[in-house]
């Protein structure tokens, strides 16, 4: 079983900067683990924001490119997303994700952006 701490979500004016934290904890395997951030806003789907494997290679929604950046610290079992010049759609529920085999989420952090 793995459990997902997150942090950092808020309200911001668009243009401000947030950052986001996911700390995993209980028992795995760090070898394969990938690590990411999806989000959901009111009335749509979940899509991913951004996610990072554990030697580092990234992968980011087009909307967020150039904006946003994932980075993860393995020692700490931590995963970051830094988010930038943030917009008004960039507002939803921000989850964290885990994947290693099975899959876990976070509770979600909301995260508003107003214009």
């Amino acid at each position: 079983q793995v459990q997902l701490v997150e942090s950092g979500g808020g309200l911001v004016q668009a243009g401000g900067s947030l950052r986001l934290s996911c700390a995993a904890s209980g028992s795995f395997s760090s070898f394969n683990v990938r690590m990411g951030w999806y989000r959901q806003a009111p009335g749509k789907q979940r899509e991913l924001v951004a996610d990072i494997t554990r030697i580092g290679s990234t992968n980011y929604a087009d909307s967020v490119k150039g904006r946003f950046i994932i980075t993860r610290d393995n020692a700490k079992n931590t995963v970051y997303l830094q988010m930038n010049s943030l917009k008004p759609e960039d507002t939803a529920v921000y989850f964290c994700n885990f994947r290693a085999g099975l899959q876990y989420w976070g509770q979600g952090t909301q995260v508003t952006v107003s214009s």
